[in-house]
């Protein structure tokens, strides 16, 4: 077996577009705590060539992981994609314990966030927001055991072979979906 010509060294960066650079900035920064790092900013699409005024911006959203994102004032308004749900697209950030995602919780809410959760996944738990683009984001926290990650492992094969043949839910991982004894109310 060969080794793949491809060997990526993880995500340099994932790009979206925002309404107002400045606004959008200024909230991953009083929200999340992430550092604005650089700006790129051209008139004309440097791929591309066409004329396109942006303003690119990039957060350190930890280890290395930058967020992006591009104001386009010559382009119709932002929208989304009217046939997927809100919950389906979203921006997912790991955080380090349920205290740090309970503590994120309160200091969103006190900063007049609207906040779902903390929702119970089985092997994490995680808080979901809307930023100012209306783009959905979900802080997460890990809970599961190395038993755990491994099962999963082991019938997500299975499970992907199911899901193409049947179109319907496989059942390998349903204990993922129980309750923690004493946390029905999450």
């Amino acid at each position: 077996m060969s080794a793949h010509p491809i060997k990526l060294g993880g995500i340099h960066h994932a790009a979206y577009r925002c309404r107002d650079a400045r606004e959008t900035v200024d909230w991953y920064e009083r929200m999340l705590g992430m550092r604005y790092v650089t700006a790129f900013a051209e008139d004309h699409v440097p791929s591309t060539g066409a004329y396109d005024p942006y303003m690119h911006v990039f957060l350190d959203a930890g280890n290395g992981n930058i967020l992006a994102f591009f104001e386009l004032p010559n382009q119709p308004e932002m929208g989304r994609d009217a046939n997927t749900p809100e919950w389906v697209q979203h921006l997912a950030f790991k955080v380090g314990s349920l205290d740090e995602l309970l503590a994120a919780k309160a200091h969103l809410e006190a900063e007049g966030v609207d906040v779902l959760g903390p929702t119970y996944h089985g092997i994490f738990r995680s808080i979901y927001f809307f930023d100012p683009n209306g783009h959905r984001v979900e802080l997460a926290c890990d809970i599961g055991t190395a038993e755990q990650y491994d099962e999963l492992a082991r019938v997500a094969p299975l499970m992907l072979d199911e899901w193409s043949r049947t179109k319907k839910a496989p059942r390998h991982a349903d204990w993922l979906h129980q309750q923690e004894a004493g946390n029905a109310g999450d």
